[in-house]
């Protein structure tokens, strides 16, 4: 299944990643929707991609899609049943000191991450590797609590990952990422109308 092969005669790819793309983009267009159904495509993309990332040797981002299927697990029963009613979280909107804890969170996750693999791994990306894996551990959270700013993470996040995933030849992974950058544009637009239908008249 990750045997290499040339797609169109464009780009080297393999069957595990072009199902793992295909699953990642139905993820995304499921959660613009704000279905709880993404979250079990989420699961599964991660769960094989964390095998392409290995065979890269992009152990940040192999690690990351372990963590992200328990967050993933999380985040499906918070879409489905958390909120204070229970029915499911509602999207909202970070304040100036939820700001401030994003940014503190990602940088000491950058720090722990960055000293793991330098130390531990022989990749060659441990810092641009280690920086996107925090961020997007972030950004998962903030999108399992329905919160509109996870889209402008996501956006800066995937917009520098396609450098990475250039780098290490992966090339449909680049392009996923450029059309998630894309999706993460629609989204935010998308969710920001759910949130301006909530919001009472003045």
């Amino acid at each position: 299944m990750n045997d290499s092969f040339s797609l169109f005669n464009l780009i080297d790819t393999s069957p595990l990643e072009i199902l793992s793309f295909a699953l990642a983009i139905a993820m995304v267009l499921l959660n613009i929707r704000q279905s709880p159904w993404a979250w079990l495509f989420a699961i599964t993309s991660a769960g094989l991609y964390a095998i392409v990332f290995c065979e890269a040797k992009i152990y940040g981002d192999m690690a990351l899609q372990f963590v992200f299927v328990a967050i993933s697990v999380w985040g499906w029963y918070q879409w489905l049943f958390g909120g204070s009613n229970r029915q499911g979280v509602t999207v909202s909107r970070l304040n100036a000191r939820a700001w401030a804890m994003v940014a503190l969170t990602w940088a000491l996750a950058y720090a722990i991450v960055a000293t793991i693999l330098r130390t531990l791994t022989d990749t060659d990306v441990p810092h641009i590797d280690a920086f996107l894996t925090a961020g997007s551990l972030v950004a998962q959270y903030l999108l399992t609590r329905k919160m509109l700013e996870n889209w402008h993470l996501w956006i800066i996040i995937d917009l520098l990952y396609i450098g990475l995933y250039l780098h290490k030849n992966l090339y449909l992974t680049a392009v996923l990422y450029g059309l998630f950058a894309i999706l993460a544009f629609v989204g935010l637009l998308a969710w920001k109308k759910s949130l301006t239908a909530k919001e009472p008249i003045a």
